[in-house]
């Protein structure tokens, strides 16, 4: 098969035309051509030398992802879904704003951190994605978006990224790292490092290595303010306690592109939601890390047995961090009537890990256990 020219960095795709005899000046030629440009015909680049196009023909390709479906939310919110073959497909989606248009990008097709209160996990793993794979969702929307909204030339669609998506980035690292280098790219999307985001579970010896190699703008997902709760929601968590999480957290902060790391808390009524839980909160973070909350509307799926957090019951959460001094928000739930929201991302998933077989088998009950100061 030809090489997927999407699965190049810059640096990757200097070394593959050096392989050709070209000099590094032509791959990045043809870096802008792919990824300024949006165009996967070589016949059409019309400023790379005739040589190095017949070069290209028959061993290379830009090889963009067949779109299965796209749905439009009544808020704006676009979800496509993408076929990744061998019965897998994976969703990404589109968030217009007033100052920025953000695309949650996927990793992997499944998921296998199993997160209680994620569709994706619920759908078990089947395998990582490609850096072409990965690449393909954003080459797709933006220069698709382009057309669409009929953006003037060297307009941006796409202002913001975020590794949101179906997966855990950080057990996809060799795949990750490659595409982060393109997104920010001059000669690819010429992205801001504040305004690229991945998001973890906690896979702390990656933290380490992203913040040597490509630090972004990191998010944590937290959802719990003591370990015995978080097993339970998050059962990385048994392998990456609290602790660890924090100090690499810490850590990351030496080389991060923000002062702060945004730690994501989803709301689940009489789970984690308390005043107490709030506070618990608080004294774990305080002092320990530079940080902010992003407080974000559970959104529930049949499977789950859990149920969304009222709206008083939030805003007393809120007011409990905020009153402690940290920068707080409520994610407004976007593209929900799509299943386009956080935590509603499936696609298609043929399933390695047996995951429906467990859940059947053993069907999920969260113990709820007290928080510290009081009982939820």
């Amino acid at each position: 098969m030809a090489v997927n020219l999407l699965d190049f960095d810059l640096d990757g795709l200097a070394a593959y035309c050096e392989g050709l005899g070209e000099k590094r000046f032509r791959a990045v030629q043809l870096f802008r051509w792919i990824h300024q440009k949006g165009v996967c015909d070589f016949g059409q680049m019309s400023d790379l030398a005739k040589s190095l196009r017949d070069k290209l023909v028959g061993v290379a390709q830009v090889r963009p992802l067949p779109v299965l479906t796209e749905q439009a939310s009544s808020d704006g919110t676009i979800k496509w879904l993408f076929d990744v073959g061998d019965g897998n497909a994976v969703e990404a989606v589109f968030i217009p704003e007033d100052d920025r248009g953000t695309l949650c990008v996927s990793s992997q097709a499944g998921c296998a951190v199993g997160c209680r209160f994620c569709s994706t996990g619920h759908q078990g793993f089947s395998r990582n994605l490609g850096t072409g794979e990965i690449l393909a969702q954003l080459w797709f929307a933006e220069h698709h978006l382009r057309q669409r909204l009929g953006l003037p030339a060297g307009e941006r669609a796409i202002t913001n990224v975020v590794m949101m998506g179906m997966g855990e980035p950080l057990q996809n690292y060799h795949a990750l790292v490659p595409a982060l280098r393109t997104m920010l790219d001059d000669h690819g999307y010429g992205l801001s490092r504040r305004r690229v985001t991945v998001s973890t579970s906690g896979v702390v010896p990656m933290m380490d290595r992203l913040r040597e190699d490509c630090p972004v703008a990191l998010a944590v997902s937290l959802h719990a303010p003591n370990d015995a709760l978080r097993d339970e929601l998050v059962p990385l968590n048994r392998k990456y306690p609290l602790a660890e999480l924090l100090e690499a957290c810490g850590r990351y902060l030496e080389s991060a592109p923000r002062d702060f790391i945004t730690f994501e808390y989803c709301m689940l009524d009489g789970v984690n939601d308390t005043e107490a839980h709030a506070r618990e909160l608080v004294a774990l973070v305080r002092d320990r890390v530079r940080c902010k909350f992003n407080l974000i509307p559970f959104n529930p799926f049949p499977a789950s047995g859990l149920k969304r957090s009222g709206r008083e019951r939030v805003q007393a959460f809120a007011r409990v961090l905020t009153d402690a001094g940290l920068v707080t928000t409520v994610r407004k739930t976007r593209g929900d009537d799509i299943d386009a929201a956080c935590g509603q991302l499936a696609g298609e998933v043929r399933d390695r890990t047996n995951v429906q077989r467990r859940l059947t088998r053993q069907p999920i009950r969260i113990q709820v256990r007290p928080a510290s100061g009081g009982a939820p």
